[in-house]
């Protein structure tokens, strides 16, 4: 399933923490402190919403654009078994180079 998000919403595939292990196998449960922005990639955005006076205004993240959001930004979305993260642009903290 496709999804094209509307005005200006971003589809996120927000990065996940890697796994951390013991030299016996053990998998150490590992939580991002709160205040630590996510990391994902942009996957697709709407064309930006409009102005007051009816021009649209245009988006300043395009696909592919990797970009920081703050933790719980958004909602999730679970499209063909895969998570992403639906966003405002507003809501992106910056993108990064």
């Amino acid at each position: 399933m496709t999804m094209k998000p509307l005005a200006d919403r971003v589809l996120i595939k927000v990065e996940k923490e890697q796994e951390e292990m013991t030299s016996g196998g053990l998998v150490l449960a590992t939580k991002t402190p709160a205040g630590v922005p996510a990391k994902g990639t942009v996957v697709a955005c709407g064309e930006g919403k409009y102005s007051p006076s009816g021009t649209r205004i245009p988006m300043q993240v395009k696909t592919g654009d990797t970009v920081l959001i703050s933790q719980g930004a958004g909602q999730k979305v679970k499209l063909d078994g895969e998570e992403y993260v639906l966003v405002y642009e507003s809501e992106i903290l910056g993108i990064a180079e």
